[in-house]
């Protein structure tokens, strides 16, 4: 089972049922040049989302902007947006998350799930079949993510997101099996 380690686990929510949900997927930093481009700081593992033609959704309100161009830049990308054409109007949007619509995020290979689509599942312990709670967080260490899950009663588990300990995800039902290694609890 691989490690979901797709998308920064920030999302701008959804007010009502059936409006769009959104998740970060980048942050906007500094206006670049005096032509409207901006620096992109990079929150997915699927930078290739950021073509040309491609709509995005900046800051809390989800101001719809879409990409003119792109290109390289460092560890970043620096992007224009089709209507944006100088430093100043461009730099409304400095500091702001760029957020996509989970309906326009790429489709991942079977064993691979986005990050929002694991938060709130139950975990489950394999052997014992003992509720373990639900998973809360994802903290990402750089060498693997780390599940916090968290019992009725407030106790705290820290799982590491590797093949030996996360054996299962069943998306449907809610539930992640888990192996606890000795240590774990």
């Amino acid at each position: 089972m691989a490690a979901a380690q797709h998308v920064k686990n920030t999302t701008a929510g959804s007010p009502s049922k059936g409006e769009p949900v959104y998740l970060a997927v980048g942050f906007l930093r500094r206006p670049h040049g005096v032509r409207g481009e901006i620096m992109l700081e990079i929150q997915t593992n699927h930078p290739e989302q950021f073509s040309a033609g491609a709509m995005f959704y900046v800051g809390k309100e989800h101001i719809s902007l879409t990409i003119a161009t792109r290109r390289q830049h460092n560890q970043g990308l620096l992007l224009s947006f089709e209507g944006i054409n100088d430093r100043d109007e461009i730099g409304r949007f400095r500091n702001h998350y760029v957020y996509a619509n989970i309906v326009d995020l790429p489709v991942l290979p079977d064993g691979e799930f986005y990050d929002y689509q694991l938060i709130g599942l139950e975990v489950i312990e394999e052997k014992t079949g003992e509720v373990l709670g639900e998973l809360k967080e994802i903290i990402k260490t750089g060498a693997n993510d780390v599940y916090l899950v968290r019992s009725e009663s407030g106790r705290e588990i820290l799982l590491p997101a590797i093949p030996e300990v996360v054996l299962d995800v069943e998306l449907a039902e809610g539930k992640m099996n888990v192996f606890l290694l000795p240590g774990l609890v």
